[in-house]
């Protein structure tokens, strides 16, 4: 029905979920409260009749599988989850009020979720009364469990959660009957009757006699929030379920189309996809990554040996080794078996995101050689915008007015949104991007559920953070208990972390003695077998040696002597990373290289566009892409000849594909250490430059190697101790300064394992802290004291799936979101905004490049508040 037909008859108000435009007054369209709750309930039913998220479920169920009758009592619940939109108070959001004059004081902003949680809990007597007995089977499904109705509340409670926070059951938004009561033609109990009659119409299999119980494991739960609530995604786009705003008999042959239309558009339907690299085969390694002639190294046939049932498996190997390629190259094969439907492939940084992209695309393209069949590999960064398409996971965005969803916070799901990157086939993004899906931010649920079906691969693990090492932990935990795979690369991982994520964390922190923690394998396959039990297995030699020449020079404040020593050997003809800790000393670093340079050494300082300039983190995403393109032209694996020297800060050492000859870096972590080291001879060649055959590295330290004066000041600091907020921990830092003084060369990988441990071992660490005195002990308990107080920040931001939505008596109180969405943000490192210019400015990098907008993070805006228009726009 048109506009211009409502506008000749009477207007008949009916129930709404869904409304677009004004026209006099009245809402231009709307969709039928009933037929939005019959395209939800399609689309779970959908999603759950995918094979992989059919396992999901039935892992998160603890259930050897899931059975049909269970699979359509949750479709029941998920049509169930707008049910509160039958209140008179919501539906007049939108239609004419003029016969309702002196009564709208009477709804007060009703939400359809929060009014409704007085029904169900009987704090309003009246409503609730009605409400139950308008669902003619309600009796009857409280008796699908076999816990007097607690989990069937529990399902209840989760589907009405959808809009992505747990519902407060107590405590929460008091009772509203006036809302409830029939309003002309509006009538809440009548609407309900004949929804009920209608779900029992749409979901047969799921009011048979015989069913099982409802599994009541809290995890399947929490599965099913996520699953609801990607089921109201995908069924709140208008591009595949229409308005239609009078009732239709067999509407829901409609929806059930609908819903098959949307999994195929966004690529949850991969069994023709899966049947054409079947029926071709997975390309041989070489074919596979575009290496004429290569076969895999030891590592990687590691990787490949080990059994791909492992639900988690780790890849120790130096920097360089191809644990990109083992990963990419496990994930074909556990892909083809069925194991898993897609890939989400976890960085530490936006840039090195971005820098795998590409490779992760053409690995794609190898793998599914029919363009049809290959789906778009989502660059998952806010802010950075390569020319890959969206194409494939193109979810409308979720309107919030259209839906008359009260809470403002309810932010859009659009193409360029982090809330929807987790629902691609196959995505290359940040860390912290699957990390919100343990954490109590807005649609967490989702986020996890979307991921489920995946393989997650986190890059660069490390254990350093132990905020970020919590988050993991209960990410990891997430995952593999909704039955899904993982698989985590470190080239510096320490005993403890990966004892840990091994499942033996109930284990003493020094059960693994030092000696043995260098004694283990390296490089290394690790796996645990669903069951607790750990193995690690050493995986050979992958003929990927080289010798560093390190040194250290208590030179750290001067900028000069860096500079210096970086420019002659570039004149020499070396290729010069200069690695500092802060954005202040790269900056200082570059003005004193700058100042040295000569008429003839024009071609040797890094530039772009030929202005000179250096790396870091801090410039616009298109411009960084620029940065790292040039940084990779001259020092990658077609690199030309000539001395170069390039200085920049933690941006250079991870992922870039860059080979240089000497290193001069701050101090830090032995395994950031060993991960800036990994930039130097990363290629095999033969135009080394006299005198660099042997790779060399020259360590910054403060002033006569002495880190005690960092305990007190923090004026020179450079991101060490505790004034300066990068590295803060001194001890490690000691023990690092000490290996390099104790071994003149390191030999990579060999001794990679007895470098990690001997400082990170807390074994090392207390023997450091005992030795220096006792202002080291106190430092060491401060820091340990941190560290605890970040394991219990972490902990009290995590989702709670170890318990269930209702408990009898006690309500919902241990997963209702506690936290603040923006706080947590922040301590992921998620804590910019997209501002976007009206007009794009020119780049400072000079050429065609132009600068249409920037991330600009909170904590420089010095406390001011966000215009409404930008604070939208957080990534």
């Amino acid at each position: 029905m048109g506009a211009s037909e409502a506008d000749s008859r009477v207007y008949t108000r009916r129930h709404w979920a869904k409304w677009a435009g004004q026209d006099g007054g009245k809402p231009a369209r709307i969709h039928l409260l009933e037929h939005h709750l019959a395209d939800v309930g399609a689309c779970f039913e959908a999603l759950a009749g995918q094979p992989s998220i059919r396992k999901r479920l039935a892992s998160a169920a603890e259930l050897a599988e899931l059975d049909d009758a269970t699979a359509a009592r949750l479709a029941v619940f998920a049509a169930l989850h707008d049910i509160g939109k039958v209140n008179a108070g919501f539906q007049t959001k939108v239609w004419p009020a003029e016969d309702l004059r002196g009564k709208g004081k009477r709804w007060r902003g009703t939400a359809h979720d929060l009014d409704i949680v007085p029904v169900i809990m009987s704090d309003d007597k009246a409503t609730a009364g009605w409400f139950f007995d308008a669902l003619p089977w309600w009796d009857d499904m409280i008796l699908w469990d076999d816990k007097g109705g607690e989990v069937v509340c529990g399902l209840l409670v989760a589907t009405l959660s959808h809009h992505g926070r747990p519902l407060q059951l107590q405590g929460g938004r008091s009772r509203n009957p006036d809302a409830w009561l029939p309003v002309g033609d509006l009538n809440p109990e009548a609407c309900t009757r004949s929804i009920g009659g209608l779900v029992r119409e749409w979901f047969p299999d799921a009011f048979g006699a015989g069913a099982p119980p409802l599994p009541d494991a809290p995890g399947f739960q929490h599965l099913f929030l996520g699953l609801c609530n990607w089921a109201d995604w995908l069924g709140s786009n208008e591009e595949w379920f229409g308005y239609v705003d009078e009732p239709q008999p067999d509407y829901i042959s409609r929806a059930r189309d609908a819903a098959k239309r949307a999994i195929r558009a966004v690529g949850l339907d991969v069994a023709a996809q899966r049947k054409a690299v079947a029926s071709s085969g997975i390309p041989d390694f070489a074919a596979l990554f575009g290496i004429e002639g290569g076969a895999p190294n030891a590592i990687q046939r590691a990787a490949r040996d080990t059994p791909l049932t492992r639900p988690l498996v780790i890849i120790e190997s130096e920097t360089g080794s191809g644990k990109t390629e083992a990963a990419l190259w496990r994930f074909a094969r556990m892909y083809e078996r069925g194991l898993v439907d897609g890939l989400y492939f976890a960085l530490p940084t936006r840039a090195a995101a971005a820098q795998i992209h590409g490779r992760v695309q053409r690995f794609i393209d190898r793998l599914l050689p029919e363009r049809h069949r290959r789906p778009p590999v989502v660059l998952a960064v806010p802010g950075y915008h390569p020319g890959n398409s969206a194409d494939g996971v193109a979810m409308q965005e979720y309107d919030a007015r259209a839906a008359g969803d009260a809470d403002g916070d309810s932010t859009p799901w659009a193409a360029e949104n982090p809330k929807r990157y987790l629902a691609a086939q196959v995505a290359v993004g940040t860390v912290d991007q699957a990390m919100l899906g343990a954490l109590q931010v807005r649609n967490a649920h989702m986020r996890a559920a979307c991921l489920a079906r995946n393989l997650l691969v986190v890059d660069e693990v490390h254990a350093s953070d132990t905020y970020m090492s919590e988050v993991l932990d209960a990410l990891l935990g997430a995952h593999l208990g909704a039955g899904g795979y993982a698989l985590l690369m470190s080239a510096t991982l320490g005993s403890a972390a990966r004892d840990k994520w091994l499942g033996r964390e109930g284990r003493d922190a020094l059960a693994t003695p030092l000696g043995d923690a260098i004694a283990a394998p390296y490089p290394a396959v690790s796996a645990c077998d669903g069951n607790g039990a750990a193995e690690i297995a050493g995986a050979g030699e992958n003929d990927r040696r080289k010798r560093v020449a390190i040194a250290a020079e208590p030179r750290m404040g001067d900028f000069g002597y860096a500079a210096r020593v970086a420019l002659e050997a570039a004149r020499e003809g070396a290729k010069v990373l200069v690695v500092r800790n802060t954005v202040g000393h790269a900056i200082e670093t570059q003005r004193a290289l700058e100042a040295l340079a000569g008429a003839d050494d024009g071609e040797r300082l890094f530039s772009v566009n030929g202005i000179r300039t250096l790396h870091h983190g801090r410039f616009a995403a298109g411009d960084r892409a620029l940065l790292d393109a040039r940084v990779e032209a001259l020092f990658g694996k077609r690199r030309a000849g000539g001395g170069r020297v390039v200085v920049g800060t933690q941006t250079l050492e991870q992922s870039l594909d860059i080979d240089a000859d000497l290193l001069v870096t701050d101090l830090c972590p032995v395994d950031v250490l060993l991960q800036r080291i990994g930039r130097l001879h990363r290629h095999r060649r033969g135009d080394r430059a006299a005198g660099y055959q042997e790779a060399r590295c020259v360590v910054l330290t403060p002033r006569d190697g002495d880190l005690s004066a960092l305990l007190a000041d923090g004026r020179d600091a450079n991101g060490l101790g505790p004034h300066g907020k990068v590295y803060n921990d001194l001890r490690v830092l000691e023990a690092t300064r000490r290996l390099i003084e104790e071994y003149a060369a390191w030999d990579i990988p060999d001794m990679n394992r007895r470098l990690v441990e001997n400082a990170t071992h807390p074994e090392r660490l207390e023997a450091i802290a005992r030795e220096m005195g006792d202002e080291w002990a106190a430092h060491s308990i401060g820091v340990d004291g941190e560290r605890i107080a970040d394991a219990q920040l972490a902990r009290g931001h995590i989702v709670r799936r170890d318990k269930a939505f209702y408990v009898l008596d006690e309500g919902n109180r241990d997963v209702v979101f506690v936290s603040d969405d923006a706080n947590i943000r922040t301590r992921l490192g998620d804590d910019r905004v997209e501002v976007r210019f009206e007009e794009a400015q020119a780049s400072p990098l000079g050429g065609d490049a132009r600068i249409d907008g920037l991330a600009v993070a909170l904590r420089w805006l010095g406390g001011a508040e966000l215009p409404d228009a930008v604070a939208a726009r957080e990534v």
